[in-house]
């Protein structure tokens, strides 16, 4: 199997996970303060994996000052467009609750739909890169992007139907973020694949700050909502239980 071939399907794995967290919150309810909890944990697994996965490599295949630089950058790109698309409805959109109708917001629907591929695109290169050189699939970044998305699809889907989405446009969106996480591994390996390695950690670092400021922006206000004091403890287990997947892996 070609490279890039695997890496867009473990892209669309990841995103996958989005597609079955909608699928559960739009057939059965699950309680709010179960999909709080299961946040916080996911938040906790990204952000070791953002430390250990891809910073640790970033910092010593280009230097510090290369994947501090990249670190920042990532983080004001991804604040930036959010900042912007939360002035068009995309705020909320990890909300179980409180995200706004088309008839409360015209455009809120494409907001939110940019918006989730935002959250999304970052971990999905990162995927990708993680096959160059021969190496197999970074299995804790893996680990973290599918229990990370699980309760993203979850949370965000169960404030979609609140808010009077239809199933089609529900499930047109999270569809098309999986293929899109596919297709964004995929072209990240074949346009890295002759990358120099400090390239390559500028990329890393880029996407490791984004995915931070990701976590920070959308996922800990969700999880703090109703896990409230458990917030920390769940998101601390998240993180333990990334680093020893890392370091058994």
């Amino acid at each position: 199997m070609a490279q890039w071939v695997e890496a867009g399907l473990w892209g669309l794995a990841g995103g996958g996970a989005l597609v079955l967290g909608a699928l559960v919150a739009w057939f059965v309810r699950v309680p709010r303060d179960v999909v709080a909890v299961v946040m916080a944990f996911g938040a906790g697994v990204l952000t070791a994996a953002a430390a250990f996965e891809l910073m640790d490599e970033a910092e010593r295949n280009g230097g510090l000052l290369a994947t501090s630089a990249g670190f920042l950058g990532g983080a004001v790109i991804y604040v930036l467009a959010n900042v912007l698309l939360a002035r068009r409805g995309a705020r909320h959109r990890k909300r179980s609750r409180d995200q706004p109708s088309e008839q409360d917001q015209a455009g809120s629907g494409t907001a939110i739909a940019v918006g989730a591929l935002l959250d999304g695109v970052p971990e999905s290169v990162v995927l990708g890169v993680s096959l160059l050189g021969g190496g197999g699939i970074g299995v804790a970044m893996l680990a973290a992007v599918i229990i990370s998305n699980v309760p993203e699809g979850l949370s965000s889907v169960a404030g979609m139907k609140q808010a009077g989405r239809s199933a089609g446009y529900v499930f047109g969106v999270w569809g098309a973020i999986a293929v899109a996480g596919g297709v964004s591994a995929a072209l990240g390996n074949v346009l890295l694949d002759a990358a120099s390695p400090q390239v390559i950690a500028v990329i890393t670092a880029v996407a490791a700050g984004a995915i931070l400021a990701m976590i920070a922006d959308t996922m800990i206000p969700e999880a703090y909502e109703r896990a409230r004091l458990y917030t920390g403890l769940c998101t601390t287990a998240g993180f333990l239980t990334a680093f020893v997947v890392e370091r058994l892996g």
